[in-house]
């Protein structure tokens, strides 16, 4: 095995100590591992996309407490903050329970040489209904029932992974991350259903490359073999038929 295949496995299984460490254990001074995206991963499918050279981590978020600068950035009433009043302390985006046993995620990364803007990101995110919560990162509820926790979630790939309102404007980013965490409030793919679309709306607002878990562009193929995955965890965790009591 290459040394570039070894890599590309340590930082797969360290993105998924990232998203456990993030959004699962509700512990936000705990600062999760960073890590850079591969700079020229292989494209999937005659249809992928142009894969990006990402550029260096970012500063990291400020230190300041989240509802001090979520109420600092109200305050000053810039447009591109509404909505992100949000404190790190607020329960709005928080998962019901620990419990979990698979992970989809998907990366919108900047093009070549490029970054994503902090700013930029707040107002897509807004446009595409994901909404400023618990962990200060960003996540799509389900609509009249936000006390069932997200259906997926997005924060940026540089440590700690959340957004600080008060240094927005100084956030540079070369991806953000999006990951559905199953079981979720809907069928794993009614959930995916929903991530999609909003990924590769938000990879448009952007103009970014949609990337899938291998850090690859997102292609045809690989959306299909994601659905069959998920119906097959869709079958698998139905709830088993009742038994008709025998008759005598």
């Amino acid at each position: 095995m290459t040394e570039t295949a070894l890599l590309r496995i340590g930082i797969m299984t360290a993105g998924l100590l990232l998203i456990a460490a993030i959004f699962l254990f509700g512990r936000p001074k705990k600062k999760a591992q960073g890590r850079r995206l591969d700079d020229q991963a292989p494209a999937a499918g005659k249809d992928a996309r142009r894969e990006p050279v990402l550029a260096g981590e970012g500063p990291a978020a400020g230190e300041a407490d989240g509802a001090a600068a979520s109420a600092e950035a109200a305050e000053q009433g810039d447009p591109a903050l509404e909505g992100t009043e949000a404190a790190a302390g607020s329960d709005l985006g928080k998962r019901t329970t620990q419990d979990f046993d698979k992970i989809v995620s998907l990366f919108v990364a900047a093009r070549a040489g490029e970054t994503l803007r902090g700013e930029d990101i707040v107002v897509a995110a807004e446009k595409t209904g994901l909404v400023f919560g618990h962990m200060n990162v960003f996540h799509r509820l389900v609509e009249g029932h936000p006390e069932r926790g997200p259906i997926f979630s997005m924060a940026s790939i540089i440590k700690p992974g959340s957004f600080d309102m008060a240094t927005i404007r100084e956030l540079e980013t070369p991806a953000i991350a999006f990951f559905l965490t199953l079981p979720a409030p809907l069928t794993a793919l009614d959930a995916w259903e929903k991530m999609l679309p909003t990924v590769q709306r938000m990879g448009e607002l952007l103009d970014g490359v949609v990337l899938d878990d291998g850090r690859n562009a997102l292609g045809r193929q690989r959306i299909a073999h994601i659905r069959d995955e998920l119906r097959a965890y869709d079958r698998q965790h139905q709830a088993p038929p009742l038994t008709k009591p025998p008759r005598w």
